[in-house]
């Protein structure tokens, strides 16, 4: 079995600059991705408008040129593929990580598909994959969702939105539009500082006028068929509900990064440990790169801040090539 230099899990923008940067510096390297390339941007939102200009989110400066100055999804799906496909990147699809076990020399990595030997392995996987669930009752039911997509499907139905942050306030703005009833449940006295500068005002303006009913300080109690219950300052509130969009966030999977032998601050952060300087991890020929980097505050890093990682990472890698060679 062919000894790889580097495995790169998470197919991703970050996981892709590291393909780059493997192929630039002559390693000999595979990107897994367990769904199509940018495999969370495809399941974004397909109106979705990113926060950062499209500069931001190139990748080894190859120049992003978008129709406006912020990109939408599907202009980010064309500018990453074609990255792909125009460097022939060594990318394997649609094929899951099982198993990453460490061994006298590197790794062992058994997949859907095959098992590898390598010598250095890249964490690239995002946070998107885990939803934060509000865990009450009903939460299971075909009528929640905690990805939404499109909001033609919404259209004369009585929609809640939970959370306060740009997918829940871009679900519950693009709903109202499509003619959704849509009623807006945030846990906090207002909507999110960190939602896009020119989104915010809209929601406040469209709460304001009454088009959109926002419940503040209020969490759901319960969901069932025909309701959702919400507990507010002024007690428990029984709406009529057709759909309910739990767009409370989403988490990095710590379990996969605690079974790799990643160690993780004790506080709530759930921040990993590793060298600032290389990206690698406190296990040995194990690196981290991008959003997963931040444990919880996956709201720190985001393409334009962490493309640096894979430059950290694969000059790390093939100066300890060049050591085994020598």
């Amino acid at each position: 079995m062919e000894q790889l230099d580097v495995i790169i899990v998470g197919g991703g923008p970050i996981g892709i600059a590291c393909g780059l940067e493997a192929h630039k510096k002559g390693l000999n390297y595979v990107i897994i991705e367990k769904g199509p390339i940018v495999n969370s941007l495809f399941h974004y939102p397909a109106n979705m408008q990113f926060f950062s200009s499209s500069e931001k989110l190139e990748i080894d400066e190859i120049p992003f040129i978008s129709t406006e100055a912020k990109p939408k999804r599907d202009e980010a799906l064309e500018y990453y593929r074609r990255i792909v496909t125009s460097n022939k990147l060594h990318i394997r699809l649609f094929e899951k990580v099982e198993s990453i076990i460490k061994a006298d020399q590197g790794f062992q990595v058994q997949t859907t598909k095959h098992r590898y030997t390598v010598s250095n392995v890249v964490i690239a996987t995002g946070f998107y994959d885990i939803p934060n669930t509000i865990n009450v009752p009903g939460e299971a039911l075909e009528k929640v969702s905690h990805y939404y997509n499109n909001p033609h499907y919404y259209a004369g139905q009585k929609l809640a939105v939970v959370g306060a942050s740009n997918s829940a306030i871009d679900a519950a703005l693009e709903c109202y539009r499509k003619g959704a009833e849509v009623s807006l449940i945030i846990r906090g006295p207002e909507v999110g500082q960190r939602v896009k500068y020119w989104v915010r005002p809209d929601i406040i303006n469209r709460i304001k006028e009454g088009s959109i009913k926002a419940y503040y300080n209020s969490t759901v109690k319960e969901i069932t068929q025909e309701e959702i219950l919400i507990n507010t300052s002024e007690g428990t509130i029984n709406l009529e509900n057709d759909f309910v969009l739990a767009l409370t966030g989403y988490t990095p999977n710590f379990k996969f990064l605690q079974h790799l032998g990643v160690t993780l601050s004790d506080d709530k952060k759930r921040l990993p440990q590793y060298n600032l300087e290389t990206m690698e991890s406190n296990v040995a020929g194990l690196y981290l790169a991008g959003v997963i980097c931040g444990g919880m505050e996956t709201h720190k890093w985001f393409i334009e801040n962490s493309r640096v990682h894979a430059k950290m990472i694969m000059k790390n890698i093939i100066t300890g090539v060049k050591n085994t060679k020598n």
